[in-house]
């Protein structure tokens, strides 16, 4: 028995080096091939690394705006991990994270109550606007067996213009006279504090590290998220050995819109003080390369939101004094990603030729 546990352990350790290896290859690919890019540029790539590093993590306020950026990030990739754990695939995070910050500054406009209550409970609405908009990608694939791919991505593209409606004052949300595509702003009441003194870091970091730890109780501490991860391995399997799957799909959507809605409640409690048109710079589609990166796993998001954070913060000043574009940082994510992809399936296919060699070497 315990040479069988031993075993195991040995095995699960083996697994969990060889995904660290897997995203460490990938992000040190990614930036070899950045700095050949930014060398065929005619730029000089180590000036322009040392620039971006020195943006994200140089001083107080650079790790302060590098914390800014990996807030929403830790939010979109827990909620696309959520998802994948129960074998879904979760592309709505922006539009989710929209939907969130909508609900997030409809109470904050609207509801006239002290703080102690007033930031609870604008974190719960944009939990809830998110978590509802969720929740009809998973029912639209319950009842009509639609792709969650497919409807993700267009609700999408019907919550970002819906926002741009909104902020056009349907809902009396602006103040009068003013600019049209942003809401009024929140009263201090429905705020974030400042985290760090004297600049933009909130507590929404916090928040979004507590999510993250009720995010591993869920799934490796719970009943119910045993059984989101058994779906996620075989969603038929899963279904005749008694576990109800499409209530597992509901429940999944509702708790990854929700968390991606969190995304939004905080970009609009701690960073913009409103709710603005086209608010996000794609924090949405970015909590894919997370998720991807982390391997699904807590401490892995944290990396990965704080590796893609350091990214966004420190592109500007790479901009600014190795005069290379920021759209390179967008090239290296997405070389980051590829490289992810093309591991996992590197490992799959390995994975399967080992298996079929066991029998022969048994037969041996």
């Amino acid at each position: 028995m315990n040479k069988s546990v031993s075993i195991k352990m040995k095995a699960s350790m083996d697994n969990v080096l060889r995904q660290c290896l897997v995203s460490v290859s990938a992000v040190v690919v990614a930036i070899l091939l950045g700095m050949l890019l930014i060398l065929l540029m005619g730029k000089n790539p180590i000036v322009a690394f040392g620039a971006l590093i020195q943006g994200a993590f140089g001083s107080a306020n650079s790790f302060a705006e590098t914390l800014v950026k990996v807030t929403p990030l830790l939010f979109t990739g827990m909620s696309y991990a959520l998802a994948n754990r129960c074998g879904l695939t979760n592309l709505g995070m922006e539009g989710q994270m929209y939907m969130g910050a909508l609900a997030a500054a409809a109470v904050g406009i609207f509801v006239d109550v002290p703080a102690v209550l007033h930031i609870p409970l604008c974190i719960i609405a944009g939990f809830v606007g998110g978590g509802l908009w969720g929740l009809l990608a998973g029912w639209l694939k319950v009842r009509f067996g639609a792709s969650e791919i497919i409807t993700t991505v267009m609700l999408n593209t019907i919550a970002i213009y819906f926002i741009e409606f909104m902020v056009t004052d349907p809902a009396r949300m602006m103040e009068p006279g003013g600019v049209s595509g942003q809401s009024s702003p929140l009263p201090a009441s429905a705020k974030l504090d400042i985290l760090l003194p004297n600049t933009r870091a909130h507590w929404g970091i916090v928040l979004g590290l507590v999510c993250i730890v009720l995010f591993w109780l869920f799934l490796w501490r719970s009943k119910k998220g045993y059984e989101v991860r058994v779906s996620g391995f075989n969603m038929q399997a899963a279904a005749y050995s008694g576990i109800n799957t499409s209530r597992n799909i509901l429940l999944v959507m509702l708790l990854a819109g929700g968390v991606a809605g969190l995304a939004g409640a905080s970009e609009v409690m701690g960073v913009q003080g409103r709710l603005y048109a086209g608010f996000s710079p794609g924090y949405g589609f970015d909590g894919i390369a997370v998720a991807l990166i982390g391997m699904n796993s807590p401490i892995g998001i944290i990396f990965g939101a704080l590796l893609f954070g350091a990214f966004r913060a420190g592109g500007n000043r790479m901009q600014m004094k190795a005069y290379v574009p920021f759209s390179i940082v967008n090239v290296i994510q997405a070389i980051v990603i590829f490289a992810v992809v093309a591991s996992q399936m590197l490992l799959e296919i390995w994975g399967e030729r080992q298996l079929k060699k066991q029998p022969k070497q048994q037969e041996a």
